[in-house]
Parts: structure tokens; C-alpha cells; sequence
């Protein structure tokens, strides 16, 4: 299962796809991704598109999960029912939360989504699971102010959390309007999320935009990293080929 990568696994990687085209989506398939996360929150994706991109990216080697604004469960349920293999919702301050997200995610006894057997998840009434317990799709439930991050212990402790991730520069944002604004402080408190995960089997992920810094978040104990998005890659790639009209 495209989950087992991301729960189980010492290392995962996974990138961002913000600019809500299905072409770049199927193209980041192409490479060693485990996981892509489609942004839905400050990305170019619509509801619109969402199912294009999901169609071509859905059944390939990386897990699909798809970043939403807040908690809406009936967008919850529709992006899974498209096919999405999971969910990360943003800034996740306490354990009550994060298991509002899970109620949304899962089908009962565990949660309240509702069911059909002809969405696109289940082959369109074709590929039927024979029983609901075992869906059990990823959460990752994004780290991003001084709240979330007091309260990561509780958070890793809700039954179906999968990964706390850090959003870095929100949090860094939120730590600025405080006395740890500071390199140090920011340190601290990625330092706290990722013992939080250790104590409950958990994973820790985070955004990634200096690739010399891997090394040293995977020693810290982040097993779950995105590195840059296709909106940067890109941008990247045009700033080194405007470089030749100098």
C-alpha cells in the first residue's frame, strides 16, 4: 500500500504541486517521489482541476495528499473519494482538532465520513472494498503556530494522526510575534514536535527549500520530507536561463 511508504518507512520524499496543472503533477510521477502533496491552500489548484490532477497522478507510485484551507468534511470526503490517498490539514493546534480531521477522514465505527461505492476511489462500483475498516487514509497534520507546537504530545497521541508536519515558515511567522523568535527558539520547537513523534510512533515531515539541510533534519529524526515544489523548480529553471541575455 501507497501508505506503508509513509508510516513505516525510515525516509520518505515527497514534493509540492502548487501551479494546479495535471501535466506537472503527471511529470513529478515520472521520479523517485514517494508522495506528492497538492496545495490546495495557497496553491493555483481549484475544485475544478483537483480530479484532472487526481486521474493522472492517483494510480502511480507516490501517495497523492491533498492539503486543504480548513477543515470542510464534505471536501474532505470528496477529495477522497476522487482518490486522493490522504489529507494534510493546516495548522493543527490541539489534540481536539486533529481529531475532528480524523472523524472527517475516516468511515464509522472510527469516524463520520459517509460512503458510496461508485466514486472514483472504488473503481466507479467496480472495485468495492469488502470491508470499510480497513480504508484508512494518511493525515498529516500540519505544525505551524506555538500552540501546536505545546500541544504535539497530544496531538501524536490521536489514533489515525500518521505525520505532524512542520510548516516552517508559518511557524517561524507565528514564533516572530513571541519572545522565541529567534533562530534557537524555531530550533527548539521543531526539536519538540519531532520528540513528540518519537514517543508515540509517529512521523515527523517538514518543507524543505535548502537541500543542504537534509542530512541534518534526518539526524534530528524528520522521516518525511518535501523538497521545493513545481512553482520554485520552475522558477528556478527560468532565473538560470534569463541569466543569458546578461
Amino acid at each position: 500500500m501507497k501508505s506503508t511508504t509513509i508510516r513505516d518507512s525510515n525516509f520518505s520524499l515527497g514534493t509540492w504541486i502548487s501551479i494546479g496543472s495535471p501535466v506537472v503533477a503527471e511529470l513529478a510521477c515520472q521520479f523517485s517521489f514517494d508522495w506528492l502533496l497538492i496545495d490546495f491552500e495557497h496553491g493555483a489548484v481549484s475544485t475544478a482541476v483537483l480530479p484532472d490532477i487526481l486521474r493522472g497522478v492517483s494510480n502511480r507510485k507516490p501517495a497523492v495528499i491533498v492539503r486543504l484551507p480548513d477543515l470542510q468534511p464534505a471536501l474532505i470526503s470528496h477529495v477522497l473519494d476522487w482518490g486522493a490517498d490522504g489529507i494534510m490539514l493546516p495548522h493543527i493546534r490541539s489534540a481536539e482538532e486533529a481529531k475532528a480531521c480524523v472523524a472527517a477522514i475516516y468511515y464509522p465505527p472510527y469516524g463520520s465520513r459517509g460512503y458510496s461505492s461508485s466514486v472514483r476511489a472504488y473503481g466507479y462500483g467496480t472495485k468495492v472494498p469488502a470491508d470499510l475498516s480497513g480504508i484508512k487514509p494518511l493525515f498529516f497534520a500540519q505544525i505551524e503556530d506555538p500552540a501546536g507546537v505545546d500541544h504535539a504530545d497530544a496531538i501524536a497521541a490521536v489514533d489515525g494522526v500518521d505525520v505532524l508536519f512542520v510548516g516552517p515558515a508559518d511557524l517561524k511567522l507565528a514564533l516572530a510575534s513571541t519572545q522565541e523568535c529567534d533562530k534557537s527558539g524555531f530550533e527548539r520547537a521543531i526539536d519538540h514536535v519531532v520528540a513528540a513523534t518519537k514517543r508515540y510512533g509517529k512521523r515527523a515531515g517538514i518543507l524543505v527549500r535548502d537541500h543542504q539541510t537534509i542530512n541534518q533534519l534526518q539526524k534530528k529524526g524528520f522521516s518525511c520530507l518535501a523538497v521545493d515544489s513545481d512553482l520554485s523548480i520552475l522558477r528556478d529553471g527560468y532565473q538560470l536561463v534569463s541569466r543569458l541575455k546578461k
